[in-house]
């Protein structure tokens, strides 16, 4: 198989796809402005191929912000794309579309990986997902939205996760999650007084989560917005940290990116050599894959900023771009198998 990726900084569909023929499935990156018309513009001029798409920043070599980008597979995948609606309340309602297309693309765990655009709830539909996926031992990767929409096939929908099943039928995939933190200490909180349905994480310890943040990084309430960059918080899921950006102070409260429960067992954690940690991943790549057709990755918001303030966006661009065909979107949340992560990177190599 092989990855196809065009880009336009103006926002000209045509010219992002200019030199495309015959994909076999698509990915639409657009801008909140103008989602609506490429996603019908893209269905007229590729009728009947599967497609999913969402608002957000696009890349290869370089960063597209406010544009439109278009990222295909061709020459060989087999593929299947839907859409689970009503994701704030009831995804389980509409799992027997994605059993069916399971059956259709006929995948496999060696094979074929899911790939996924979400307009919010994540956590709720990756695992409403993956119950369908784990049969088949299927991987997923995947991010969020910007602005609360996706499309499928040529159509807009809000309140929905958009999903692409992708065979190849050339060679292998496996998918990565990539980790720039490490644990801070040896703090060890548990969670309490929080709100899931607003990612509200209320004490830590018995103590207010603002004021334990504070006082272990000496920052102010000002601070703090900049420095989750530096000092996320990191929840212990089996042998993995998920990393828990913090989106907002509320009170004494602290609103997160994604839903903390109570009796949560939480770490702090801090940025580690993240160029290394880059060096070392597309080296575990390589050892896996000597030969590579594609790599689509999900970077998070969080780090495009860090890395663009520290002027290693383009560095890391150029690293990535030598495992092949590099291409991939910015994510307001990354999802990795049943996990919704903040501040990582996930991608899906294919052989």
């Amino acid at each position: 198989m092989k990855q196809f990726y065009g880009m336009s900084q103006r926002g000209d569909l045509q010219e992002a796809v200019q030199g495309l023929y015959n994909p076999q499935f698509l990915m639409l990156l657009s801008n909140s402005d103008q989602f609506e018309r490429h996603v019908a513009e893209l269905e007229k001029l590729y009728p009947g191929v599967p497609s999913i798409g969402c608002a957000g920043m696009c890349y290869q070599l370089g960063v597209v912000e406010k544009g439109v980008g278009v990222i295909a597979f061709y020459g060989g995948v087999t593929a299947a794309a839907n859409v689970l609606e009503q994701v704030s309340t009831m995804p389980v309602k509409y799992i027997q579309r994605l059993t069916k297309d399971i059956e259709t693309v006929g995948g496999s765990s060696r094979d074929t990986v899911c790939i996924d655009f979400c307009a919010g709830n994540d956590a709720c539909v990756l695992t409403t997902i993956y119950t369908a996926l784990q049969r088949r031992g299927i991987s997923l990767v995947g991010g969020t939205s910007e602005g609360g929409k996706v499309s499928a096939n040529g159509r807009v929908y809000q309140d929905a996760v958009a999903y692409g099943l992708v065979k190849n039928q050339g060679g292998r995939v496996k998918t990565y999650k990539e980790n720039i933190y490490h644990q801070l200490g040896d703090y060890r909180f548990i969670a309490s007084d929080t709100d899931r349905a607003n990612y509200v994480l209320g004490s830590l310890n018995g103590r207010p989560a603002k004021q334990v943040y504070k006082s272990i990084l000496h920052v102010t309430d000002e601070e703090i917005l900049t420095r989750t960059f530096q000092n996320p918080f990191g929840k212990i899921n089996g042998g993995d940290t998920c990393i828990i950006s913090i989106k907002e102070v509320k009170g004494n409260a602290l609103a997160c990116f994604r839903q903390v429960n109570d009796s949560d067992v939480l770490i702090l954690l801090e940025l580690g050599d993240y160029e290394a940690v880059t060096r070392e991943t597309i080296a575990q790549i390589c050892r896996d894959f000597p030969t590579r057709s594609a790599v689509f990755s999900v970077n998070c918001l969080f780090r495009y900023k860090l890395f663009s303030e520290r002027g290693y966006m383009q560095t890391y661009l150029r690293e990535m771009a030598a495992l092949g065909n590099h291409a991939g979107f910015v994510g307001y949340g990354e999802h990795y198998n049943n996990r919704f992560v903040n501040q990582s990177m996930t991608c899906v190599v294919f052989e």
